[in-house]
């Protein structure tokens, strides 16, 4: 019914604009008339998407192409140009700077350094064209929207289920710490997951032994300063705080390179496939899910009403980092562990359960009823 009803929108949409009831120009912004010919630049747009890096699965695998699909859906001559800045700063700079001169009337920006980023926004803006800051929020008060997950709730979900897990194992607060694998120290989310789960760390009693912002989220250097760790603290290690699934692998690898049994629980977020079947294995504890296809679909549909020149409101305002109040949508993160992987990520049609349940893991997945 929902698809029906955005077609349905679509389909109005498109008549009131034949008809030159609304207007639409070239920069996505709102005119004092209309014509054919802005009806038809809105109609065959050109939207830039720009994802951050290489390292996190979820952009290849979900956000692109359910970004696409939206786009397709909302806009059937509209054409998403696409670039991933592989954890480089300045070549999604050099994207984003292509993607203008091609003529994008929107860019989609899921940064690599938030700080950066800003410059985007200014040369955006100079070119009329609104800038919708994805997932990440870029540090600029020239932004059109802003959308995400609650970040800070993310890491409030990851420090809650790792210290109910020692709890729950009972591992006395004087018994050893937790190391903490943050996320890298240029996305803001990295630093609202880790003020999250410190809210819920901190006050629990068990100490933070060390910790530790990885560069660019990447799982080999979390890999290699977990290794570290693991010989400065050893016997000491009770449970890993892993910012993502990336950095848990990483973590979890370090853990095993040392011959270290059991793996000291440990947290992910993104329900990365991997990250899924090391839960239903028993290396990881825990991941988030972040349902990234609402996400995706929203913004899409975002970058299409700022095509056609539609005044939206967001459903909450987001200060940057500088302060700047951000007209914002926040979903909804939830936890998974084993004993919820079927009814969170299963029957929302993140994986199927042939995709999870390979033959690796088919033992794990029928004791935990994924089906």
């Amino acid at each position: 019914m929902k698809i029906f009803t955005r077609r349905a929108l679509v389909v109005t949409t498109a008549i009131l604009l034949t008809a030159g009831t609304l207007t639409a120009c070239s920069n996505g912004s709102s005119t004092s008339s209309s014509s054919s010919a802005n009806t038809a630049g809105a109609s065959s747009a050109k939207i830039g998407l720009l994802l951050p890096d290489s390292v996190t699965a979820r952009y290849e695998s979900a956000d692109k192409p359910y970004f696409e699909a939206k786009v397709k859906e909302l806009c059937p001559d509209c054409t998403v140009l696409y670039a991933n800045a592989d954890g480089d700063a300045a070549k999604q700079q050099q994207q984003a700077e292509s993607m203008l001169t091609q003529g994008v009337k929107v860019l989609v920006l899921d940064p690599f350094d938030g700080v950066a980023a800003a410059a985007i926004v200014n040369e955006a803006k100079a070119q009329n064209v609104p800038v919708i800051s994805y997932d990440r929020l870029i540090d600029s008060p020239d932004l059109a929207f802003y959308i995400s997950f609650d970040n800070e709730k993310v890491g409030e979900l990851q420090g809650t289920a790792l210290v109910d897990k020692l709890k729950k194992d009972g591992v006395a607060p004087g018994d050893g710490g937790i190391l903490m694998v943050n996320g890298s120290p240029t996305d803001n989310n990295a630093t609202l997951f880790k003020a999250g789960a410190h809210k819920i760390i901190d006050p629990s009693g068990y100490k933070i032994l060390a910790e530790y912002d990885t560069p660019g989220w990447d799982p080999a250097q979390a890999q290699n300063w977990v290794a570290g760790q693991l010989t400065q603290f050893a016997g000491q290690i009770k449970g890993i705080y892993a910012a993502n699934d990336g950095t848990a692998g990483g973590a979890i690898a370090a853990v095993k390179a040392a011959g270290l049994t059991p793996v000291p629980p440990t947290t992910g977020q993104d329900a990365e496939l991997a990250g899924i079947q090391r839960i239903l294995a028993g290396d990881q504890y825990m991941t988030v899910y972040k349902a990234l296809k609402p996400e995706a679909e929203r913004a899409a549909q975002l970058a299409v009403d700022l095509v056609n020149g539609k005044t939206v409101k967001g459903d909450t305002t987001v200060k940057t980092a500088s302060g700047a109040e951000i007209q914002s949508f926040l979903l909804t993160p939830v936890s998974v562990t084993v004993d919820n992987i079927q009814s969170t990520v299963v029957k929302d049609g993140f994986y199927t359960a042939a995709e999870i349940c390979t033959p690796d893991y088919k033992a794990a997945c029928d004791a935990a009823g994924i089906k």
